[in-house]
Parts: C-alpha cells; sequence; structure tokens
C-alpha cells in the first residue's frame, strides 16, 4: 500500500505547477481527479512534439490521474465540483485570485461543506499584496524575482532557466505543503487554506545567492557556469566536448593541479578566497591545460584523484547513463493510444515500504468523467443529460 492511499485530490490547475504538484501526490497513492475544461487542459495542445495527438507536456506531468471534462461556467459544472469537495480531502487550483469565488468554489464556500478539506491555492504572486490579481507566468516570475539576472554568461544577455524552473519548484513546495497540512489535520480533523505563489518560491529557491545579497546589498551577477563563492567551479571545454569541475575544497584544488601539471598554480593559489579575487586568471589556467586532451581521458583521471568532475551530457547520455539505468529512472505504462509510453520516474520510488510508483497512465480528455460522476450520485441519466447540455463532454473510447 502506498502512504497516500485513501486520500481524495480534486485537481482544478492546469499547465505545469499544480498538475506537477497532483501528480506527486497520485505517485504516492492518492486518487486525483483532474477536472478539465470539455476541450482540455492548455497543455493538451502545447507542441510539437505529439504522438497519436498527445502533446510531450500533457503527459509529462498527469500521469495517475482521471480526467473529468466538465465546464465550470455552467451552474451543473459548479454543483459537480461542489459535490465532489465533500468527498475530497485536498484541492489543487491555480485560479487567479478571486476567480473562483465567482463560482462558489473558493475555499471559504467549500470550507462550509467539508470542515477537512486541505486547499491549495498556487498563484503568480499569492492572494496578498499589490500585484495579488496579475497573472503568472514562470518565464515572467524568472524575471521578476531576479534569477535571470544571475543567470547567463557575464558578458550576455539576463538568461532564463532551460525548464520552467519556479512553476517545478513551486509543485515540489505544493506537495510539501498538502502533506503538511494533512498531517496537521490528525491533531485538529481541520483543514485548512494553503496561499502558495511563484513569486515566494523565485525568492525562497534564490537560495545562497539570495541571502549574499541581504547580508551585503549588493546584488550578485551573472556568472555563467561559474559558483559565485568557489573557483574552480563549472564547466570547461576539453578537446572533445564540455565537463564539469566541482572543485570543493583546497586539497581537491591541489590534486586537480598534479593532475593537470600546474604546480604553481597551487603555489600561488592555495586558498579558495585567493582564487575567488583571482578567478580569470585560474580559470584561463584550467581552460587551457584540459583543452589539451579529450573530456573522456581527464574524466578518467579525475575520478582516479577523487576530484569532482561529470560530463555535460545531452539528454540522450543522460538517460543512457548506467546510472539511470540503475535507478530505473523512466517508468513504462500502457497507454490507450500510444502503447508502451516511458515517463520520468518519480525519485520518492525509494521509500524503503511505501515507494511512490505508477498507477495510472496520462489521461485522454474525459475519460473518466462518467465513472466519477457515477460514483458522487449521479444516474447514468443525469450524466446523459449533462452531456447533451455540453456541461461535461465524455471520452469516446473509455479505457477498458
Amino acid at each position: 500500500m502506498k502512504p497516500l492511499s485513501g486520500i481524495k485530490v480534486l485537481d482544478l490547475s492546469r499547465v505545469l505547477a499544480g498538475p506537477l504538484c497532483t501528480m506527486i501526490l497520485a505517485d504516492l497513492g492518492a486518487e486525483v481527479i483532474k477536472v478539465e475544461p470539455p476541450w482540455g487542459d492548455e497543455t493538451r495542445g502545447w507542441g510539437p512534439p505529439f504522438a497519436q495527438g498527445e502533446s510531450a507536456y500533457f503527459l509529462s506531468v498527469n500521469r495517475g490521474k482521471k480526467s473529468l471534462a466538465l465546464d465550470l461556467k455552467a451552474l451543473e459544472g459548479q454543483e459537480a465540483v461542489r459535490k465532489l469537495a465533500q468527498r475530497a480531502d485536498v484541492l489543487v487550483e491555480n485560479f487567479k485570485t478571486g476567480d473562483l469565488k465567482r463560482y462558489r468554489l473558493d475555499y471559504e464556500s467549500l470550507r462550509e461543506l467539508n470542515p477537512r478539506l486541505v486547499y491549495l491555492s498556487i498563484t503568480g504572486f499569492g492572494h496578498t499584496g499589490p500585484r495579488a490579481q496579475e497573472p503568472g507566468y514562470d518565464a515572467a516570475l524568472q524575471g521578476y524575482t531576479g534569477i535571470m539576472s544571475v543567470t547567463g554568461e557575464p558578458e550576455g544577455p539576463p538568461m532564463k532557466v532551460g525548464v520552467a524552473w519556479i512553476d517545478v519548484m513551486t509543485g515540489m513546495m505544493g506537495a510539501v505543503a498538502v502533506l503538511a497540512a494533512l498531517y496537521e489535520r490528525e491533531r485538529s480533523g481541520l483543514g485548512q487554506h494553503i496561499d502558495l505563489s511563484l513569486f515566494d518560491v523565485g525568492l525562497f529557491a534564490l537560495a545562497n545567492l539570495g541571502e549574499s545579497y541581504l547580508l551585503t546589498g549588493r546584488p550578485p551577477g551573472r556568472l555563467g557556469n561559474a559558483h559565485a563563492q568557489i573557483v574552480p567551479y563549472g564547466a570547461f571545454p576539453a578537446a572533445d566536448g564540455w565537463l564539469v569541475l566541482a572543485v570543493g575544497n583546497d586539497e581537491q584544488f591541489r590534486r586537480l593541479c598534479q593532475v593537470l601539471e600546474l604546480p604553481g598554480l597551487w603555489e600561488r593559489f592555495p586558498q579558495n578566497a585567493r582564487r575567488v579575487e583571482h578567478r580569470k586568471e585560474v580559470v584561463e589556467a584550467v581552460s587551457a591545460a584540459l583543452k589539451t586532451h579529450p573530456r573522456g581521458y581527464w574524466l578518467e583521471r579525475f575520478k582516479e584523484a577523487g576530484i569532482p568532475a561529470a560530463p555535460v551530457n545531452n539528454l540522450a547520455e543522460a538517460f543512457q547513463d548506467p546510472q539511470a539505468q540503475a535507478r530505473e529512472a523512466v517508468w513504462t505504462l500502457s497507454h490507450p493510444l500510444l502503447g508502451a509510453l516511458p515517463t520520468l520516474a518519480n525519485p520518492l520510488r525509494f521509500l524503503s515500504r511505501t515507494p511512490a510508483g505508477p498507477s495510472l497512465p496520462p489521461p485522454l480528455l474525459g475519460e473518466h468523467t462518467e465513472a466519477v460522476l457515477r460514483e458522487a450520485g449521479y444516474t447514468p441519466e443525469e450524466v446523459a443529460r449533462l452531456v447533451e447540455k455540453g456541461v461535461v463532454r465524455i471520452q469516446a473510447k473509455e479505457r477498458q
């Protein structure tokens, strides 16, 4: 049995942060009902790539869920969600601040029906403050929170992270928040509202760079692949490709200089603080030495000397790495249209007694509409009327 078996989650979120959060909960055993409009979550149309009309983006964060295709603007659709919320443990939504209050689907309204409900709201800027009404998009939040100002080459333009970094971090923080609220509910018997914003998560995730600014009052600049407080640390070109060096202390630097045959560099800069002060000179010397041999040569030498180093892999190389194979980093699910569907494995799969694991593949649009409504108490005739009125959509090819 998985740790969240018996927990029911109503997922009203779309795109990335919310769906990632609820997929984590599904992998941990929760029953997740994904409520999406009859035309589907936006990411169903985001591509290419597509496979049999299913987008890679949607498939990446919707494993383990049941799809209820329902129009929230219709009164009957709102009533259906209220019925489901009465039986749910968790509700996750990422509508703009105040939007769901119009439908009486906000926390205050649903708390009256279900005081035990844990209600997670994910927004761009939170439910308070001067930006509370503004929409939130990952790229914009990477600008607002400063991460773009410290990403990229020193002389180049600001650069966003290659994935929707703040969305992903927010999804993971959302799962932590839900688990904390469920644990607290065991003591109090009550649910609560969680106001989680991309803005808050983005600032929190600045970590050491954020704290450095708070202590000095000086905003850090861009260092490319380098580290603000450690040298040499970052990506370097070898003769045939790039590698990462992560020299974390002075002893490792001494061994590095031995391997690179640069004794003079160690004699001049034995302390990290000195290397940070003379960053350009140290990096140029290390880079010149590394260009004399292929990447594989250096990685083997560094491994023998106990110097932290790694290849800069593309995604094909990353998934083909023997470690990824040994740790089973890909879960293969049976999809009704795609057959064998590879998906990214949840890193919580190594709990010793109750590991995370896949259940359902990502759902077809409206695949579970009838089953979910029937379980909520609707008769077949009532479901048929909702379909006829366009309030709900049923997938023609229900999974058997």
